[in-house]
């Protein structure tokens, strides 16, 4: 078996079975302490909420930059701070205070198929939430009980939420996914490891309490899904709300209490292949 402290980056070779899951398990291991480093902020979405200090100004920037994570990170990343810079680098009191000539300055905005309606719906919907709670973590951890095995009601809590308004802007839910569409629901599975995940290194926030990281599902996206196939932790050829659930299974042998750290090691690799 190819030995992991000769290649760094390379992906150890699946054999027999107790040969495997040791390789595996020290693959995983070592990559998360190569990715899950205060290193790794800068050039990944996390850093547009790591601006931050505010609890609901985290929160807010964490979700928009979410919710923009698709295509290259380098253009997230610039198009989400201009985001930030829209809201006057104050996202909590901008959403909680902005008044019309301000909603008119978002209308310049757009991020691929996210366009200044897009916004405007998802600002309007969280002053009305933020008028109630004072924290995001209720949208999605009232919906979840200590009994459940993962985040499936949290995050179609989260949709019905964010679409039982008065009025709905249809052209919006592409951009929030729920797993009852079968969606691995990728951006807004990234965002909970952001919040609610915890260690000493400084990347994910730890911020939200209620959900325990034992019920995360993993962020699955083309470099996930890529790393994982190859290392046979995944056989389902599509990334959909199950292969999601499938991997994150796997991923809970080597962890049972915080199997989305391996998310650090699997994307890591992807890109840095």
């Amino acid at each position: 078996m190819r030995s992991m402290r000769s290649a760094e980056n390379s992906i150890p070779d699946p054999r027999l079975s107790k040969q495997r899951f040791d390789a595996l398990h020290r693959w995983l291991e070592e990559n998360v302490l190569k990715y899950n480093h205060p290193s790794f902020i800068a050039d990944d979405p996390i850093s547009v909420p790591h601006r931050f200090s505010k609890l609901q100004d985290i929160e807010i920037a964490g979700f928009f930059a979410a919710i923009m994570a698709w295509g290259q990170r380098k253009t997230i990343v610039r198009k989400a701070n201009e985001l930030m810079s829209l809201m006057d680098d104050s996202p909590y009191d901008f959403i909680m205070h902005h008044a019309e000539l301000d909603r008119k300055r978002l209308t310049s905005f757009k991020h691929r198929t996210l366009q200044p309606d897009d916004i405007l719906y998802l600002v309007e919907v969280l002053q009305q939430y933020y008028s109630k709670y004072t924290s995001l973590e209720q949208a999605f951890a009232d919906h979840i009980t200590t009994e459940d095995a993962d985040v499936y009601k949290g995050l179609t809590g989260f949709y019905t939420m964010v679409f039982d308004q008065p009025y709905i802007l249809e052209r919006t839910r592409k951009h929030i996914a729920t797993p009852e569409r079968k969606s691995s629901c990728k951006r807004l599975n990234m965002y909970l490891r952001w919040m609610v995940r915890s260690d000493s290194n400084g990347v994910d926030f730890g911020l939200w309490k209620k959900i325990s990281p034992s019920q995360l599902i993993v962020p699955l996206d083309l470099h996930v899904g890529n790393v994982a196939r190859r290392l046979e932790l995944l056989n389902r050829p599509v990334n959909d709300w199950q292969a999601a659930k499938e991997l994150t299974l796997q991923l809970k042998q080597f962890d049972a209490a915080d199997p989305v750290k391996y998310d650090f090691a699997l994307f890591g690799t992807g890109i840095n292949p």
